[in-house]
């Protein structure tokens, strides 16, 4: 069995915490090319905040950014994109709906692109198809 890629999910706690459970859900696949390895926290971006992320980003291959509608309001998801480059981590920008309207955290570049959730998306996403 092929070894599977830890990701760390950063999502809006406040707007997206089903869809990152549905994301979260899916590591559990048989087929899954990731292990949900840790996530977002809910604190205040003040005291060691940051330098815990930043530990639990260095336990991880990926980081996926689950946007969604409000994701453009979330300093934390800002906070976490900013460590996740600063690191290097490999990072994607998925959209948690198809039905909706996701935004991307202010701190993503222009130049990167918000996929499709979609089960090929994600795998080839983890693979580093970006």
């Amino acid at each position: 069995m092929a070894t599977k890629e830890r990701a760390f999910i950063s999502f809006d706690i406040d707007h997206d915490e089903g869809a990152k459970m549905m994301l979260a859900g899916q590591a559990k696949s048989p087929d899954s090319p990731f292990d949900f390895k840790d996530n977002s926290v809910k604190e205040p971006l003040s005291g060691d905040w940051k330098e815990k992320v930043q530990r639990r980003m260095d336990n991880v291959d990926v980081v996926i950014v689950l946007c969604g509608t409000q994701t453009h309001t979330a300093t934390g998801v800002a906070a976490e994109l900013r460590i996740a480059k600063e690191k290097p981590k490999p990072y994607f920008l998925l959209a948690a709906y198809s039905d909706k309207t996701c935004r991307k955290p202010t701190s993503a570049s222009t130049s990167d692109k918000l996929y499709k959730w979609t089960w090929e998306n994600l795998k080839s996403l983890i693979a580093g198809k970006r």
